[in-house]
């Protein structure tokens, strides 16, 4: 039986930075130009190794038949041009400016398409790591069938379990009354016990 492990990553095609390419784009189109078309097979070389698509290989094989053919072309005609025919410089001028023409115009179409389709480049220093697969189990689980998510429930509150190891708190006991108060009404007690002596004294005297 086969593991349900993580997949093998395929490696992906790096692209170079925006400066590099504009620089090799600049050194090909003038090699192309300069030549008058001759080098004309080294960007499409470029393009069939950039892109690897049997097209590019194709076309690769006819701008080198025709380089070929341009360069026999001029190897035949006499090298004073007074003595060559109008008809002859009008037509390897006409095959020199479609060869050019040509390749310039695909291979910066075709190259700047595919570097496109790669996406922008990652900065430098933080290259990207894909999303971990997914198992297999939820690969294959239809939408309908997928695990719901459980929502919690409430749970009821529970009563606090008074702690028999902790002491119990008695309440505070009322502060007695200030010492002032009862020496107060000791002395108040005191007068009025002396004021029913002399009550008393003074009616004995009067029966008397």
């Amino acid at each position: 039986m086969h593991g349900y492990g993580p997949m093998p990553q395929q490696p992906t095609t790096s692209r170079p930075s925006p400066a590099t390419l504009t620089t090799v784009r600049v050194i090909l189109v003038a090699l192309t130009v300069l030549s008058c078309g001759l080098l004309g097979w080294a960007p499409m070389l470029r393009l069939a190794i950039v892109t690897r698509r049997p097209r590019d290989w194709f076309l690769l094989v006819v701008v080198i038949a025709l380089n070929i053919g341009l360069f026999a072309f001029i190897m035949a005609t006499p090298d004073d041009p007074d003595q060559m025919s109008d008809a002859a410089a009008l037509f390897m001028m006409l095959w020199i400016l479609g060869l050019l023409a040509g390749v310039i115009t695909y291979y910066l179409y075709a190259e700047i398409r595919h570097y496109n389709t790669l996406g922008a480049p990652a900065p430098y220093g933080t290259p990207g790591h894909p999303a971990p697969p997914l198992p297999y189990q939820q690969q294959h689980l239809a939408p309908h069938q997928q695990p719901r998510q459980h929502q919690p429930q409430p749970q009821p509150q529970q009563h606090q379990q008074p702690n028999p190891y902790t002491a119990p708190t008695t309440p505070p006991t009322p502060t007695p009354a200030p010492q002032r108060l009862d020496q107060v009404r000791a002395e108040l007690d005191e007068l009025s016990d002396y004021l029913r002596k002399e009550n008393r004294d003074s009616r004995d005297g009067e029966g008397r």
